[in-house]
């Protein structure tokens, strides 16, 4: 493969900062200047890379070191960055937060792995030269970090920003590339984050109003000059997991995806993966579709189907096929939003809506994330995906909490090491043919996990 393109890191001091919104104005910029640009986002999330999808016109890769480990995260990069001019990887939460004191896992650590730059965002509200202290507190914090400049973000006044902008370049000789205000975009949210593009009215709009308040703001050329100065390398071998080691042979399963407002979490490796271990993929919607279609399995993945509850239930006739083709022994893997939607029913703020039925669990709603984090899980039973013994990593976020229905018995197939499980240290619902999960997996992570629904779909 070729060397890795320009990049850098864009990352903050702590979650909730803009970074996003930043991170996807200075993506558009670029894109607007006519450069190829290839996205990332650093951690388990689904919603910020829709965005960023959208920003760059190609889909966005996530990187993490803690569920893929270095070796992955490097393969990933340069292999989804071939043929791009420009790589941008959003950071997640602080720059050096971790799962640790260490900082293990953290964007920090991450930009070293890639030979990244960093712009580091600096929160400048209700403070002048004490921001000077915090940048000149991260460019010492880690001398092997590559910190490379910053971006003032959000500024209030000419008066604060001259100020801030000598006090930090004083400081650190570094370069501050930009001051942005406080942007009013419309980019509503909701208790995961940003609302998914694909339920907002004006994609375009509020991507082009980011872009022009970035462009407006930032010295642009001096962004490109310091990702053209990350170093070149090369790395040919191909992420592990991502396609087989000899093409498939035989007839191709058909698996379906149901992949609509409701439910949108998947990894796009995950669904490559797919096709290159040899399924052919069936996309259809619980909201909008009759009724489930032919497939020899199906992949639920998680979403949002609490706040599309009243469709889903109203979309009897697509239940009750999904309900008949799991009781008929069809592979299913659910992943959470997909977990909840198997259930008996959804109950939210109090009110209960009918899902599949498939499984014999009530899913309540709660106010505050019920489990939140990296997970780490041991396949300790019989079930139709994973091999006993198999060990994976994998995150949870979710708000609900399982209530199993009077008298049912419930086989739990996973040892929940690291997390929180569905019942006590256990996870992984099994029923016939049925694994419903709150872990979401990422294939590099998990490289078992493609082949294993792929020959569950051939039985």
């Amino acid at each position: 493969m070729p060397p890795v393109p320009p990049r850098m890191v864009v990352a903050a001091l702590r979650g909730g900062s803009g970074k996003t919104t930043l991170t996807l104005g200075l993506i558009q910029a670029l894109a607007d200047l006519g450069l190829a640009v290839a996205p990332f986002k650093k951690g388990p999330d689904y919603i910020d890379p829709f965005w960023l999808s959208e920003a760059a016109g190609s889909p966005c890769r996530n990187l993490d070191p803690f569920l893929m480990g270095p070796d992955q995260v490097r393969r990933s990069f340069a292999y989804f960055s071939r043929g791009f001019q420009a790589a941008v990887i959003e950071g997640n939460r602080g720059l050096f937060d971790g799962m640790d004191a260490a900082g293990s896992y953290s964007t920090a650590e991450l930009a070293k792995i890639l030979d990244a730059p960093v712009i580091l965002a600096l929160d400048c509200t209700m403070a002048s030269r004490s921001v000077a202290a915090v940048a000149l507190g991260c460019q010492k914090y880690d001398p092997a970090l590559n910190l490379a400049g910053f971006i003032l973000n959000p500024v209030g006044t000419a008066r604060q920003e001259g100020v801030v902008r000598r006090a930090v370049e004083d400081a650190t000789g570094l370069p501050v590339l930009g001051a942005v205000p406080r942007l009013k975009l419309d980019m509503p949210q909701r208790h995961m984050g940003l609302v998914p593009p694909q339920e907002h009215e004006r994609v375009a709009d509020a991507l082009h109003n980011a872009a022009r308040s970035v462009a407006a703001h930032v010295d642009l050329e001096r962004v490109r000059a310091i990702m053209a100065l990350a170093p070149a390398w090369n790395e040919d071998a191909i992420p592990e997991g991502l396609m087989p080691s000899s093409p498939p042979t035989g007839p191709r399963p058909r698996i379906g995806v149901v992949r609509d407002a409701a439910f949108g979490f998947y990894y796009p490796e995950n669904l490559e993966a797919l096709t290159n271990f040899g399924a052919d993929l069936v996309f259809c919607s619980a909201l909008a579709d009759p009724e489930l279609p032919p497939v020899d399995a199906l992949y639920l993945g998680g979403g949002f189907p609490e706040t599309h509850a009243p469709a889903l239930a109203a979309n009897a006739s697509f239940r009750a096929s999904l309900a008949t083709a799991a009781e008929g022994g069809l592979p299913i893997y659910a992943e959470c939003g997909g977990l909840m939607y198997l259930g008996r029913r959804l109950i939210v703020e109090g009110r209960a809506w009918d899902m599949a039925g498939v499984l014999p669990v009530d899913f309540a709603m709660k106010r505050r994330p019920q489990g939140h984090g990296y997970t780490q899980c041991r396949v300790e039973k019989l079930n139709p995906f994973w091999p006993v013994g198999y060990e994976f990593k994998a995150h949870e976020f979710h708000y609900s909490e399982p209530h199993p229905l009077p008298g049912a018995e419930l086989e739990l197939v996973y040892r929940v090491i690291r997390g929180k499980g569905l019942l006590g240290d256990m996870g992984g619902l099994v029923l016939k043919k049925v694994l419903g999960t709150y872990h979401h997996v990422h294939v590099l992570g998990s490289p078992g996990w493609a082949p294993g629904l792929v020959e569950a779909a051939k039985v």
